[in-house]
C-alpha cells in the first residue's frame, strides 16, 4: 500500500465515522478548529493529517482509534 491509497483509506474511514456521528464536515471542522475546506481535503485524501490532530479528532468527536486506523480491505 502507497501514501495515497493510505491517506484515501483514512480519510473514508473519517468519513464514516462523522457520518455514523450525523455531523458535518463543517462542524467537525469547527469542532477540530480547522477549516472546512482542510477537514475535506482529509476526507477525500488529499491531506495528509498529524498524529496529533488524529488524537485529537478521536478525543473531541468520540470517533474510535480502531476504527479510523483500520486499513484492511
Amino acid at each position: 500500500m502507497n501514501k495515497q491509497e493510505l491517506l484515501k483509506k483514512f480519510g473514508r474511514n473519517v468519513k464514516i465515522e462523522r457520518i455514523k456521528k450525523g455531523l458535518t464536515q463543517e462542524k467537525c471542522a469547527e469542532i477540530l478548529d480547522v477549516s472546512a475546506n482542510y477537514f475535506a481535503c482529509i476526507e477525500n485524501g488529499r491531506q495528509n493529517m498529524s498524529l496529533g490532530k488524529i488524537l485529537e479528532l478521536s478525543a473531541k468527536l468520540d470517533f474510535r482509534l480502531d476504527k479510523i486506523l483500520d486499513f484492511s480491505e
